[in-house]
């Protein structure tokens, strides 16, 4: 059984979604996908409907890019919700000029007033290079500060490099 909260954190193209998605699918629950990305060209149009088809019909679907707090507040009790990714989610409101500090902690408070269990992908920015611009830097410091947070209220915390889990805190089922 999976813990209430669990934070799966990688690079691009780590394997951090196909792990996370592996962890709910070993799961009982009815599966919900909490959807944080958009989709402005055919390239992620195509993206999105490959893990639509990669998921399989045995799961809901929720699109939340922006509202996601108030969607995890909503979902019944009996489920487990992959939340993917919490660096698009931060992304959006990024650019939609949202106030991030406020945004974050209403997240925060979601996770961890949802009913359901909860698996957050997100990506490990901490790892790269320091970015050449101002809009960037914020974004790295954005991103690993609600990393930091959501990593320290949740109770498994896995970083996937390669395909391969290395648990940071809490045990795999």
């Amino acid at each position: 059984m999976l813990p209430k909260l669990s934070l799966i954190l990688g690079g691009a193209s780590s394997g951090k979604s196909a792990f996370a998605e592996s962890l709910v699918m070993a799961a009982p629950q009815p599966r919900i996908y909490i959807a944080t990305a958009q989709t402005f060209d055919d390239e992620m149009r195509q993206k999105v409907q490959k893990h639509l088809v990669q998921r399989g019909p045995d799961w809901r679907t929720i699109e939340a890019p922006l509202n996601t707090a108030d969607t995890l507040r909503d979902l019944p009790a009996d489920a487990i919700v992959l939340l993917d990714c919490a660096t698009m989610w931060l992304s959006n409101h990024m650019l939609a000029e949202t106030n991030l500090a406020a945004e974050q902690a209403k997240l925060r408070d979601a996770l961890n007033a949802c009913p359901a269990h909860v698996v957050v992908v997100s990506n490990e920015v901490g790892l790269d290079v320091v970015p050449e611009n101002a809009l960037a830097r914020r974004f790295r410091d954005a991103q690993g500060a609600l990393n930091q947070a959501i990593a320290k209220q949740a109770e498994l915390a896995v970083l996937v490099v390669a395909g391969l889990p290395m648990v940071l805190k809490g045990d795999l089922p």
